[in-house]
């Protein structure tokens, strides 16, 4: 049997979440992959991270969005014993203006940023204070400044926010709880009206006039979940993007 910590990561298929994976399972730890619909992206990370260390890392998929899906998430992951770091990674994101928001888009924004993850580290809470684990919540540079045509995204990851600063008392002193708060790190995929003249104005506000990489989130996530004097605090990575109005 595994003497390796154990994490699971929401959202670890692709993209960020994927990157984050790597970067942990290089530091030793043993996996848990969770995804919603990108199964052969899941599968084949896991593949890779198993042909460098045998029976390292596994798959689970779950839709945050549905209560029943995440309890039964959480009821999988401690069938696999201890675990010792829960990274809430998978999120939701797409415009919702104010005047063409419709409830099913709060329920879908709300659901998959902030009330999955929140239920998800409850009912992980047990295994995490026997572990002397640890939180990271992905929250977002926007859960400060909201993002224009994107007021719920903004709302949620702002509860992110919360959610993160009031599980650190909740569950101290047994599990620490901190967030990483990204700026422009990858653009999103599905954002067709985000030309290159949007792109810039964005790096414009930001200091170091660049975006980040994914490495620069899994790097901020593995020394959160490292640092065992560190609770309750938001690292920004964003170039610098913060210290502007």
């Amino acid at each position: 049997m595994s003497t390796a910590p154990r994490a699971l990561i929401t959202g670890a298929a692709r993209r960020i979440g994927a990157c984050i994976a790597r970067r942990l399972h290089q530091q030793g730890y043993d996996l848990i992959l969770h995804y919603r619909q990108s199964s052969t992206d899941a599968e084949q990370l896991r593949d890779e991270l198993n042909r460098q260390r045998a029976d390292s890392c596994i798959c689970l998929q779950a839709d945050l969005n549905d209560m029943q899906a995440v309890e039964q998430l959480a009821q999988a992951v401690r069938q696999q014993g201890p675990l010792s770091l829960l990274v809430n990674n998978a999120s939701t994101f797409y415009p919702t203006p104010l005047q063409q928001a419709a409830q099913s888009d709060w329920d879908q924004l709300i659901n998959s940023n902030l009330r999955g993850p929140f239920f998800l580290s409850s009912a992980l809470a047990t295994l995490l204070e026997a572990s002397g684990g640890s939180i990271v919540n992905l929250v977002d540079v926007h859960a400060e400044k909201g993002l224009g045509g994107y007021p719920i995204y903004s709302i949620a990851k702002a509860g992110v926010k919360m959610m993160t600063l009031s599980l650190a008392r909740e569950l101290a002193p047994a599990v620490r709880v901190n967030g990483v708060s990204p700026g422009a790190i990858l653009w999103p995929e599905a954002d067709a009206e985000m030309d290159d003249a949007a792109r810039q104005a964005i790096l414009d506000k930001v200091p170091l006039q660049r975006t980040g990489r994914p490495e620069d989130i899994a790097e901020a996530v593995a020394f959160l979940a490292s640092a065992g004097y560190i609770t309750g605090q938001i690292l920004a990575v964003d170039g610098g993007r913060s210290i502007f109005s």
